[in-house]
């Protein structure tokens, strides 16, 4: 009697822990109610365990083989459930888990089953009971599919990020509108409310399980983002100043979330900088919060979610948090879905967009749209993301953020994965912020990053130096350009001018295989090639007004003597890079022509000029090197691609800038406004009370991230004049290719095809050199030349997709569009989210007047990215065709809000009169000369002078020389 006592009060607990089970492995999340009833599984899975020690030796003997499995089954998952009790089930656990849930199952079915046979429901006969056992089995499994797929599938379909096809025609329409609270950043709470400051203030309490990512973040750029960083610290105090403080909160988004989203930073900054909450950075709980982002149009565009149970996890009652901490050892899971949604890991890189791309408009700069810096669209369009089809090198594998920048690192933290995690150091190229701080560990740490073979510099052809031309910037005349401050690459073929430019040189390359002589008394032009090659987006990338990126070259002699210095460095490395310097960077001007040089992008009105490297290509950069008399029979040539963050000017501004009639930045005058400053400043501000740990400003150290080094021999003045010599082999292909993209990038296309033909003579079954050479005849116009070399790239590689793509464009422009349509699409199967792909083919469906399928390309374009101007530029047209007015005008308002101001650039004239260093960066193809040498070289430049008086002028260059 008492058995069977024991055998009903048995099957009922295991049929409450079955049903317990469905629901906690299928829908985990972090509410009382799941925690209830996990802790209620754990209760009554214990009771069992007794009962089953007590009872099932005494029971087994009285039931049916079958009954006898369950319940040996259902013992064996009990015993290890009380193990898993003890040590938790983090990942690498998880094989223990699901040996508990298989068992548990097992020992369920066979004991339903033993029942059903006992009541005759399964049927009688060996036939029609297996047949019942069979059904009874598929409705278990189909039951564990079921909630398997709402636990797995389900979950990670709803947390994807997808973008809308049509953005606000106004920055109004974005995030909560002028009305929000947290307005102009596009940054929503789930509520629509606050959330409190001490939410995003609790970081030291997830280093209770994850001790090493803790200590990571606590020295990383992330935990420095707000005012304890004096940079951003500077640029915030200075806008709210000029600009006001309800502006500034389009940084604040992601930048301080315990003010903004606390409502905090509706107070001026000044006032509350010294709070515990302006100094929290971006916590654990900001980006882990984020429970939706909405596009990868940036600025914040996500929705933040308060989840009021973390409050036991920041508990100051120890037995709450010992009873928050068993429970999510105990079962990960709901932690994990609050804290780690699908798409941080599935779409990483449109999640890191979120603040890793931004806009400016109305609202922030009193002006219109403008693209800021921009680090994701960049890396879509590119190789580096498998995704982009017309790339002119592939890493061996797609690459996302997270590849590089959270690299998996050995920890024995809950939650890693074969003893790795990912690095929450975040390694980049801030060396400023840990200078300023004096954590070395974290500049060791930044530093090794930049110099890990990320780019390459090559010394490699040298040429005589012809008359001085520079080669005026062009744009395609009737193609509409984007508003940008950043650079532009694959992601749309905007860049380069059409028709024959540039011209083939007697070059000598590569020079360390050629033997390269010069002449004395002679000049001469050397090509020095830059790579990028680790890097997945334009170089240098982030904030590039704000940093002095430059390339380096020095030539020597064996006496020591040097004849040729472009790049240098005054006041010994600390002080400003001489004006000359061939940089990488935005240079940017205000309303009145003042540079862009305090963070204040907000005031940008033009750009002089953007020089970056896009991801998997090169630059060219040219010097006009002079060989004196009195030179030796020797020059050595060092390259040096240097980096300093920040740069000179933006430096000293953000430590001791004041206004140079004035102790201290007091009041405004009509110098200032939102759209230009015309004043003075001066360096000998306070500095006790800067944020980091370095009270004065910093010398901040220039890190060469790579060099190289080459000679020349050097004949007598009465010497014949070297000839050209060339040396192409199948190892140095890709120094011609990387000598040919930096040309052709810079529009000198003739140059670039010499450079391609080198390697179709090295190795005629390469299908770069030939598909180079198309590319170049393509965008000189020579649709018969470069279908006759791209068939050749056909021949050896019928599927290479950016063959493909440029014999297509070939076929477009002679009219041919079916079979224009069939290469672009063999394209398409490749690479179906390459933009540039997709808007030539509906291009070409347009110019057939087939509106309507050229509409469902441009709708794709629109997929990845909203803003982007030649898919709404063409919708425009072909809505116009489809006789829908609606939406025609609709896609215009967007073309319209988009597209660069044309007349901008008529504020660059007095600046680049006055400023011809700048002016000769701005050309596409231009020569840097050698500062002065000894004995001028003693001479303090004018910058340097000023700088010692401690008063700069506002029309300083950016690097803080004149």
């Amino acid at each position: 009697m008492q058995i069977d006592f024991a055998k009903r009060w048995l099957s009922r607990i295991v049929a409450a822990l079955a049903i317990s089970a469905v629901y906690l492995y299928g829908y985990p999340t972090a509410t009382i109610s799941y925690f209830v009833v996990d802790l209620l599984h754990v209760a009554i899975g214990i009771v069992l365990t007794i009962l089953l020690v007590f009872y099932v030796a005494r029971l087994l003997p009285r039931e049916t083989l079958l009954a006898r499995l369950g319940w040996i089954s259902l013992a064996a998952g009990a015993l290890l459930g009380i193990v898993l009790i003890k040590i938790g089930t983090p990942l690498r656990l998880k094989p223990w888990l699901y040996a508990h849930i298989v068992l548990c199952v097992l020992g369920t079915l066979f004991l339903a089953a033993s029942w059903l046979f006992s009541k005759g429901w399964l049927g009688d006969g060996v036939v029609a009971r297996g047949l019942g056992f069979a059904v009874l089995t598929l409705l278990i499994a189909g039951i564990a599919a079921g909630t398997w797929w709402t636990r797995e599938v389900a979950w990670k379909n709803a947390n994807r990020i997808s973008n809308p096809l049509m953005p606000a025609e106004t920055m109004d329409g974005e995030g909560d509108g002028p009305q929000g609270k947290f307005f102009p950043s596009s940054a929503q709470t789930k509520h629509g409310g606050n959330i409190p400051s001490k939410y995003f203030m609790k970081s030291d309490a997830c280093q209770r399980c994850h001790a090493d990512i803790y200590k990571q973040w606590d020295s990383s750029m992330h935990h420095f983002s707000s005012f304890n960083n004096q940079w951003y610290r500077k640029s915030i105090e200075y806008m709210q100043e000029v600009a006001g403080v309800r502006s500034s909160k389009w940084c604040a988004g992601c930048h301080d979330p315990a003010l903004l989203y606390s409502g905090l930073f509706d107070t001026p900054i000044k006032q509350i900088v010294d709070r515990p909450e302006a100094r929290a950075g971006l916590g654990c709980l900001m980006c882990h919060s984020i429970v939706q982002v909405k596009s990868t149009m940036g600025q914040g565009d996500f929705f933040l979610e308060y989840p009021k149970l973390h409050e036991l996890a920041a508990s100051e009652n120890p037995l709450v948090r010992r009873l928050h901490d068993f429970i999510v050892r105990l079962n990960p899971e709901p932690h994990r879905r609050t804290f780690l949604k699908p798409f941080m890991r599935a779409d990483t890189a449109e999640f890191c967009s979120s603040c890793h791309k931004v806009h400016l408009d109305v609202p922030v700069n009193h002006y219109r749209w403008i693209r800021g810096f921009n680090e994701y669209d960049n890396w879509q369009a590119s190789g580096v993301s498998g995704q982009g089809a017309r790339a002119f090198y592939y890493p061996k594998s797609p690459m996302n953020c997270a590849d590089c920048h959270m690299p998996q690192v050995p920890s024995s933290d809950d939650g890693n994965v074969n003893g790795l995690v990912h690095s929450h150091r975040f390694p980049g190229a801030n060396t400023a912020v840990p200078t300023a701080n004096q954590d070395q560990a974290q500049f060791e740490f930044a530093r090794k990053f930049l110099q890990d073979k990320q780019l390459s510099v090559d010394i490699f052809a040298i040429s005589p130096a012809e008359r001085e031309t520079n080669a005026p910037v062009r744009n395609e005349i009737g193609r509409p350009e984007i508003a940008t401050t950043f650079a532009v690459g694959e992601e749309s073929d905007i860049s380069l001018p059409k028709g024959p430019a540039g011209e083939v040189r007697p070059i000598t390359a590569p020079i360390d295989r050629t033997d390269a002589a010069v002449r004395r008394g002679d000049d001469a032009r050397v090509d020095v090639v830059v790579r990028t090659r680790k890097v997945g987006h334009f170089f240098p990338g982030g904030t590039v007004d704000a940093f002095d990126v430059w390339l380096e070259l020095q030539a020597t002699d064996e006496k020591g003597q040097m004849i040729f210095w472009s790049g240098k460095v005054e006041d010994d490395g600390k002080g400003p890079v001489e004006p000359g310097a061939h940089f990488y960077r935005s240079l940017q001007i205000d309303g009145h022509g003042n540079p862009i040089n305090k963070r204040n992008a907000w005031a940008t009105r033009s750009v002089v000029y953007v020089h970056l490297i896009p991801p998997g290509a090169a630059d060219t950069a040219h010097f006009r090197l002079h060989i004196p008399e009195n030179a030796g029979d020797k020059i050595t040539l060092h390259a040096r691609l240097n980096y300093r963050k920040f740069g000179w000017f933006n430096t000293h501004f953000s430590f001791a800038g004041v206004e140079a009639d004035k102790t201290g930045p007091g009041d405004i005058g009509i110098a200032t406004t939102p759209d230009y400053d015309d004043r003075r400043w001066a360096f000998n501000g306070d500095t006790s009370n800067v944020s980091g740990n370095l009270k004065a400003i910093p010398d901040l150290p220039i890190t060469v991230i790579a060099e190289d080094t080459k000679t020349l021999r050097v004949l007598p003045r009465g010497a014949p004049a070297p000839q050209p010599k060339t040396a192409s082999t199948k190892e140095d292909w890709t120094r011609w290719n990387d000598y040919g993209i930096g040309l052709f990038l810079q529009g000198d296309l003739k140059a670039a095809a010499a450079a391609f033909e080198k390697i179709t003579e090295a190795d005629p079954q390469n299908p770069d050199g030939w598909t180079n050479i198309g590319r170049v005849l393509v965008q000189e116009g020579d649709t018969a030349g470069a279908r006759k070399v791209l068939e050749k790239a056909l021949a050896i590689n019928p599927r290479l997709a950016r063959t493909n793509f440029f014999y297509a464009r070939a076929l477009k422009e002679d009219g041919e569009y079916d079979g224009a349509m069939t290469h672009l699409r063999t394209v398409l199967e490749q690479f179906p989210r390459d933009r540039v792909v997709r808007n030539e083919l509906g291009r070409v469906l347009f110019l057939e007047k087939r509106y309507a399928d050229a509409v469902k390309e441009f709708e794709q374009t629109l997929s990845v990215d909203p803003e982007d101007l030649q898919a709404h530029y063409n919708l425009m047209l072909c809505y116009n065709g489809l006789g829908d007015d609606a939406k025609a005008n609709e896609h215009k308002a967007r073309y319209l809000r988009f597209k660069a101001d044309e007349s901008a650039q008529a504020i660059t004239g007095p600046y680049r009169q006055a400023h011809p260093e700048d002016n000769n960066e701005r050309q596409a193809i231009h020569e840097h000369v050698s500062v002065v040498l000894a004995p001028a070289q003693t001479k303090k430049p004018a910058a340097s002078r000023a700088s010692a008086q401690g008063v700069v002028p506002e029309r300083a260059r950016p690097g803080g020389s004149k």
